[in-house]
């Protein structure tokens, strides 16, 4: 296989955006994928597929050219690395030359019993990932997290059914199948750019994945409920539990993030959703007029992100233990605040995409300590990227006595 130098040029100077100028890898592929309208989609997908696949197995492209210290210096060697190790032949590019095949090899099975090393993560979450959760069970994480994620579609439920969804993309050459502990979802045979589709344009379908359509169905909701997310982001769970009220009722959308709100109300029109409404947490007033007034309240916390490397292999590269550490205490303090938006008898969700005990369980039973008795867990789950082929995340669903 031949590689074509605006090809590999692109991806060079997605690397750079990514790992030397510290831009998130989704935004800068869409800037690049942006930058030449005559690319194919064969060629858009083979540089996000490798700049992808170049970022998650990083540490592991450094240590086969000798380069800690100095990736900047060796970047296009690193991907000459990545090419040759995929069976690209070499060629007068640049990257291929000082790229010695049996030096590799031999750098490969050095690193094979190096955890760390092999799946591509830094020493200090190897260390900290593995105290929480065990050796094994975090080799089987890892392990999971280094396959690129599936595109996961949910079916808009106010608009159309899983069976005509299927049918409709089908027809737009979109082929998808069904999942079994998912009933909103499908999941794509192939990877197809779908938000040029007419499906998507009517608001049919949202990307989100399977272990995140999880969370909704959590909470519990009924038509004609008072909701509210109190974390909402840009709203793919939003859209879920308006979808699963059938539009009925009272569902407010919180978030500290203006932005994020106006993307959700830009969602939220295509989906065709009339029962949600969008305030912007200013400042301590805005949850204390809320207080005791929600039949539900989700609380998708901010939190490392650790279960979605799948993903967003970058995070892994931008994060720290001392940002971790501070997400816990942002964590705690809003379980303490924002939960006295619930009614007596009401339920709460608490859900992090994080695999981390710390985040997850050992906030729950913080905040349970806490309350004296005012609340109790009904039940608590956990999405596995070993076990069940998703993005990590963790549920707890409480109900305030």
């Amino acid at each position: 296989m031949r590689l074509h130098l605006v090809l590999i040029e692109a991806i060079v100077f997605s690397l750079e955006e990514v790992f030397f100028q510290k831009k998130h890898a989704d935004k800068v592929i869409e800037k690049v994928l942006k930058s030449n309208p005559k690319w194919g989609a064969r060629d858009r997908a083979f540089i996000a597929e490798n700049v992808y696949e170049i970022v998650r197995n990083w540490r592991l492209l450094v240590h086969l050219c000798q380069a800690e210290g100095n990736e900047s210096r060796y970047l296009n060697q690193i991907i000459g690395t990545w090419f040759l190790q995929k069976g690209y032949e070499a060629n007068d590019w640049i990257g291929f030359k000082n790229v010695n095949a049996d030096n590799v090899k031999k750098l490969l099975e050095t690193a094979r019993g190096n955890r760390a090393i092999i799946e591509s993560v830094p020493d200090w979450l190897d260390v900290e990932v593995a105290s929480q959760l065990s050796e094994n069970i975090w080799t089987q994480e890892l392990k999971a997290m280094n396959q690129p994620a599936k595109v996961i579609l949910r079916a808009n439920t106010l608009k159309t059914s899983l069976s005509d969804l299927q049918n409709k993309l089908e027809n737009e050459g979109v082929f998808a199948t069904t999942l079994n502990d998912a009933p909103d979802a499908l999941v794509l045979k192939e990877r197809k750019n779908i938000f040029t589709s007419q499906s998507f344009k009517e608001g049919l379908f949202e990307v989100q994945d399977a272990g995140s359509q999880w969370i909704a169905p959590f909470l519990d909701v009924k038509p004609g409920m008072r909701v509210i997310d109190a974390c909402a982001g840009a709203g793919g769970k939003t859209l879920h539990l308006s979808a699963l009220m059938q539009s009925k009722g009272s569902l407010i959308a919180l978030d500290i993030e203006a932005w994020k709100l106006e993307e959700l109300k830009k969602r939220g029109r295509r989906a065709g959703i009339s029962n949600t409404e969008t305030r912007l947490i200013e400042n301590n007033k805005t949850i204390k007029r809320l207080h005791e007034t929600a039949d539900r309240l989700l609380l998708d916390v901010p939190c490392s992100g650790l279960g979605v490397l799948k993903r967003n292999p970058d995070a892994k590269w931008k994060m720290s233990l001392d940002f971790i550490q501070k997400i816990q205490i942002t964590q705690r303090d809003i379980l303490d605040r924002y939960s006295k938006m619930l009614r007596k008898g009401g339920k709460m969700v608490y859900a992090t995409c994080s695999l981390l005990p710390s985040e997850s369980e050992n906030q729950v039973q913080w905040f349970l300590e806490q309350q004296n008795g005012a609340f109790e867990l009904i039940e608590e789950k956990r999405c596995s990227p070993a076990q069940h082929g998703y993005d990590g995340f963790y549920m707890a669903c409480l109900q305030k006595i």
